[in-house]
């Protein structure tokens, strides 16, 4: 389970068909004995990714977000401060990071960060899962910034093809107010 990164995040289920269900969860058991996987809660593994600094960081985000929504047809969205900070738009890291999702609200303690998992009206859901949806958030977040010309001026540098692409096409679904916004980013 090797990623290009170092990074994976999994659970016994990507397994299946592989032996029996107790044969697995005793292999992941004696990799995470072996120090060969890191156990993040029940039933979800990571294979940790260490920095020459800081030694062994913490799971990836985005990577354990996505293996706890596998498996079920909810859509999610990071929201908030979250999403500036993974599109380097901010400093600030939330200790906190709330997920937005049509599906069951709950809360996950990793150590000592939590993700929230809120239920949100699909307006508020639009690109969900796809960077489209991080740039509206994003956007979202920072409404209010002085600087948000200036982090707009720094998402369209940044932007893909198929993202902008796929912005133009979210674009008449969002609020008002953000539409101008989107526009001056899907410009080339």
């Amino acid at each position: 389970m090797r990623s290009s990164r170092g990074a994976s995040v999994f659970s016994p289920r990507h397994f299946d068909g592989v032996g029996s269900p107790d044969a697995i969860r005793q292999a992941l058991s004696r990799l995470v004995k072996a120090g060969k996987i890191r156990r993040i809660r029940r039933g979800l593994y990571d294979l940790p990714r260490q920095h020459p600094i800081i030694g062994q960081t913490a799971p990836d985000i985005m990577a354990t977000v996505r293996a706890l929504m596998d498996g079920s047809h909810a859509q999610w969205q990071f929201s908030g401060a979250y999403a500036a900070n993974a599109l380097g738009l901010s400093d600030q890291v939330p200790a906190k990071i709330v997920i937005l999702t049509n599906g069951v609200p709950r809360r996950v303690s990793l150590g000592k960060l939590t993700l929230v998992f809120r239920r949100a009206a699909p307006r508020n859901l639009l690109g969900a899962g796809r960077p489209a949806g991080l740039v509206i958030q994003a956007i979202r977040h920072l409404s209010t910034d002085p600087d948000l010309s200036r982090h707009v001026a720094q998402l369209r540098k940044r932007l893909d093809a198929k993202t902008k692409a796929d912005l133009k096409s979210l674009a008449p679904n969002t609020p008002a107010w953000m539409r101008p916004v989107l526009q001056q980013l899907i410009q080339a």
